[in-house]
């Protein structure tokens, strides 16, 4: 069965919630590419579902925030079948001072054989920050 774009997001989505074992990787290709142009402390990208689980796993057993809510605010179609763009919002709660914050999210998703090739993710960086102060 073939996912759409917007499937895939949904899908990804939901492995943010109260998930505290490793990704599999299982919504990936395994050339996929994923992209943070507006990280903090700089541009971030990974080539490959392997190269990418080494470098997101490790981060995610001890990422101090807990996740709680994903508002999609639009998503929007383009001209790529592929491919769509979504603005999101997503609220956590620090695990070390239990402070909620949401910060507000742009991504590019493009799907390829009903999988993810493409993840370009831009973060609002001040926002980040000053939830985890």
């Amino acid at each position: 069965m073939s996912s759409t774009p917007r499937d895939l997001f949904e899908r990804m989505r939901q492995q943010w919630f109260g998930q505290t074992d490793p990704l599999t990787g299982d919504l990936l290709t395994d050339d996929v590419v994923i992209e943070s142009p507006f990280a903090a402390g700089g541009p971030h990208r990974v080539e490959g579902r392997q190269q990418f689980l080494d470098f997101a796993n490790p981060r995610r057993a001890v990422f101090p925030v807990r996740f709680e809510a994903c508002r999609i605010t639009a998503i929007h179609d383009t001209t790529d079948p592929d491919s769509i763009v979504v603005e999101y919002e997503l609220t956590g709660t620090s695990t070390t001072t239990g402070r909620q914050a949401t910060a507000a999210f742009i991504a590019v998703l493009t799907a390829r054989d009903g999988k993810i090739a493409r993840w370009r993710e831009y973060q609002n960086t001040l926002a980040i920050q000053q939830a985890m102060a």
